[in-house]
C-alpha cells in the first residue's frame, strides 16, 4: 500500500477548513440580512420557531410566498375612499370603542384585500405583513391581541384605545402608496421607499 503525501492530507484540510468558513460567512450574512428586513420579527420567529435554522427557514419561506403574489398600491380614488371610513371609524370610537375597533379591524382587512394580500386566517395576514411592512406589522398584532382580550372581556377602555393606535399605524402605512392615475407604477416618497 502506497504511502499518501503530508501535502495531500495538507492541501485536504486547507480546503474543508476554506469550505467551513466561507459556510459560516454565508450564514453570517444571511441572518445579519434577514434581522435587518425584518426586525423585531426576526427574533420573535426564532423564539416561537425554537431554533435559528428553523426561523430563517420559515422567514424565507414568507418572502417567497409574498414575492408570489400580485401585492398592488391603492388607487388614488381607493385611498380616498378609505381615509374617509378611517375618519368616520374614529369618530365612532367616542361613542363605541367596541364597534370602532372592530369596524378599523375589518377596514384593515378590506385594505389588504384591496392591495391583493391573501385573505387567511390572522397569523398569515400577519406573517404576509412582516415581509414588506415589518416595521409597523407589529401593530397588527398588538391591535389584534387586544380585541382577542377584549371579547374574552379583559380589555379596559384604554386597551381599545391603545388597539386603535396600533390600527391606525398600520392602516397609514398600506395607504401610503398609492398607484399614479396615468400608470400602475406606484408613487412613493423617498421615506416610504425600503431597501430590498
Amino acid at each position: 500500500m502506497e504511502q499518501v503525501d503530508p501535502a495531500v492530507w495538507l492541501l485536504i484540510g486547507v480546503v474543508i477548513v476554506l469550505a467551513l468558513i466561507l459556510y459560516f460567512m454565508f450564514r453570517r450574512r444571511r441572518t445579519s440580512a434577514l434581522r435587518e428586513h425584518f426586525g423585531d420579527e426576526y427574533d420573535r420567529t426564532v423564539e416561537s420557531a425554537g431554533g435559528r435554522g428553523k426561523a430563517e427557514a420559515a422567514l424565507e419561506e414568507r418572502e417567497r410566498r409574498v414575492a408570489g403574489l400580485d401585492i398592488r398600491p391603492l388607487a388614488p380614488q381607493e385611498r380616498a375612499q378609505f381615509t374617509g371610513e378611517w375618519q368616520e371609524v374614529k369618530a365612532v370610537f367616542v361613542e363605541s370603542p367596541t364597534e370602532a375597533v372592530h369596524h378599523a379591524d375589518r377596514l384593515l382587512v378590506k385594505v389588504m384585500k384591496t392591495r391583493g394580500f391573501p385573505m387567511a386566517d390572522f397569523d398569515r395576514r400577519y406573517e404576509d405583513l412582516t415581509v414588506g411592512h415589518a416595521d409597523v406589522a407589529r401593530h397588527y398584532r398588538e391591535g389584534h391581541e387586544i380585541t382577542t382580550r377584549h371579547e374574552r372581556g379583559d380589555a379596559s377602555t384604554e386597551d381599545l384605545r391603545q388597539a386603535m393606535i396600533h390600527f391606525e399605524a398600520l392602516f397609514d402605512d398600506l395607504v401610503r402608496d398609492v398607484a399614479d392615475d396615468s400608470s400602475t407604477r406606484p408613487v412613493t416618497s423617498a421615506a416610504t421607499t425600503r431597501p430590498a
